[in-house]
């Protein structure tokens, strides 16, 4: 079982590592803290506790806080997408912003075992969330498959063996276009 401190202590220390800050809403830190523990005990991970998990590793690693879209939404809005890390300005005005879901449709589909929507609805307008469709013995080998591939970034040769690149370098924060692909070719001799 993992510990609400500990869980406190890593977000804040992950925060600090990037010049970010904790919510200041004390209660909706907690309920955060709460919900990062949760899913930590039930899939082994810590998910981000504002989005619906599958307990597919392979389906989740985005999602894992902080997740790949936390630093684009700071950048853009001032805070992530559950609005767990904040910059500065954000942090001092206690001012939270509504921050659109930035997972692409494919991702969530994929995750959640439904069929993604061929293309998003008109602005302004909502659209129902599809039903799952009961899963099927048929259609559990027809979901499609993760496709993992090996990225390096090409500014400082972090490598990473995942699906997509991330959309920020961990290491140096270069943007995704900084990631390449590496193709590599395994030959047999008989």
């Amino acid at each position: 079982m993992t510990a609400l401190e500990q869980v406190r202590k890593r977000a804040e220390a992950d925060a600090k590592t990037y010049g970010y800050y904790l919510t200041p809403q004390p209660d909706l830190l907690q309920g955060f803290l709460e919900g990062l523990k949760i899913n930590e005990d039930r899939y082994g991970y810590p998910l981000c506790p504002c989005r619906l998990a599958s307990g597919k590793f392979e389906y989740d690693r985005d999602i894992i806080c902080p997740c790949d879209y936390r630093d684009p939404d700071v950048a853009q809005y001032g805070a992530c997408y559950c609005r767990l890390y904040v910059n500065k300005e954000v942090y001092e005005s206690k001012n939270l912003p509504e921050v659109p879901e930035r997972r692409p449709l494919e991702k969530q589909a994929r995750a959640y075992g439904i069929e993604a929507p061929k293309q998003a609805p008109p602005q302004g307008t909502q659209e129902k969330p599809p039903v799952p469709a009961p899963a099927t013995t048929q259609a559990e080998k027809a979901k499609p498959e993760v496709k993992k591939k090996l990225w390096y970034c090409k500014q400082c040769g972090y490598v990473v063996f995942r699906e997509d690149p991330p959309y920020i370098c961990p290491i140096c924060k270069a943007k995704r276009e900084m990631f390449a692909e590496i193709e590599s070719k395994v030959e047999f001799n008989g």
